[in-house]
């Protein structure tokens, strides 16, 4: 029987797996990506605005192979004209699939958004980026939110389905919430650290199964991969799945 909930649980189809490539150097991402393909393991790649904007960043996204699944982290955020505008400017990356603003741009945006992911790459999907993982409650409230994490979450997630998101970004704490509003979305979960792994500068962190057993559809795992041994840490990260 245990051998049967392993194979079960190491199912591609049932754990997405996002690296986070945080470099502006070209050779440390291919070094990434070479080093972190398992044939157990569904892994995409994601590159944040570090990489983007870094000289050649855009090139290299631009060339990597069609059949990669590809995260633009660009967390657009801004009147709805300007982030549908620059949704638009990405059409030439035909290949990737996903792309994230934040759901606290409001429902205008959103929707704006979406819009304009349909008109410009049918393959692209759009995600919402609710209360980042670096926020405390105690770290929120000094922005001027007067209300819990949880509670926020849930609003945007629920304004970004109306929207007509496909996804949400939320760390693990709120994904069983999240999945409950979110049903037939996609839930995918930052701040996951391996067992026994500091935190660094994330607040609200699971672990990788944590985070999967409380909704998360795909999780992203940064550093806990990329810094070290990557083939190591990857293998900690399947006896983590475990």
């Amino acid at each position: 029987m245990q051998l049967i909930k392993r194979t079960k649980r190491l199912s591609k189809n049932k754990y997405n797996i996002f690296i986070a490539c945080d470099t502006t150097s070209l050779s440390e991402a291919k070094k990434i990506i070479k080093q972190t393909k398992h044939k157990q393991l569904n892994i995409g790649y994601k590159f944040g605005l570090e990489f983007f904007n870094s000289k050649n960043g855009r090139n290299f996204i631009s060339k990597l192979p069609i059949a990669s699944t590809v995260w633009l982290d660009l967390k657009l955020m801004d009147i709805p004209n300007t982030v549908a505008s620059t949704i638009k400017s990405l059409q030439d990356l035909k290949h990737v699939k996903y792309l994230t603003i934040h759901a606290s741009g409001g429902y205008e945006m959103m929707k704006a958004a979406k819009q304009a992911a349909r008109e410009t790459n049918k393959r692209l999907k759009v995600l919402a980026v609710t209360v980042l993982t670096s926020f405390s409650e105690q770290s929120l409230k000094l922005t001027g939110h007067t209300k819990k994490i949880k509670q926020i979450v849930v609003e945007q997630a629920t304004l970004a389905k109306q929207a007509g998101i496909d996804g949400i970004v939320c760390s693990g704490h709120e994904a069983t919430l999240v999945k409950k509003i979110c049903k037939r979305m996609q839930i995918i979960t930052p701040g996951i650290r391996l067992p026994s792994e500091s935190k660094h500068d994330q607040k609200r962190v699971m672990t990788p199964i944590q985070a999967f057993n409380n909704g998360a559809t795909g999780i992203v795992i940064g550093r806990s991969i990329t810094k070290g041994n990557i083939k190591n840490n990857i293998k900690k990260l399947i006896s983590a799945l475990q």
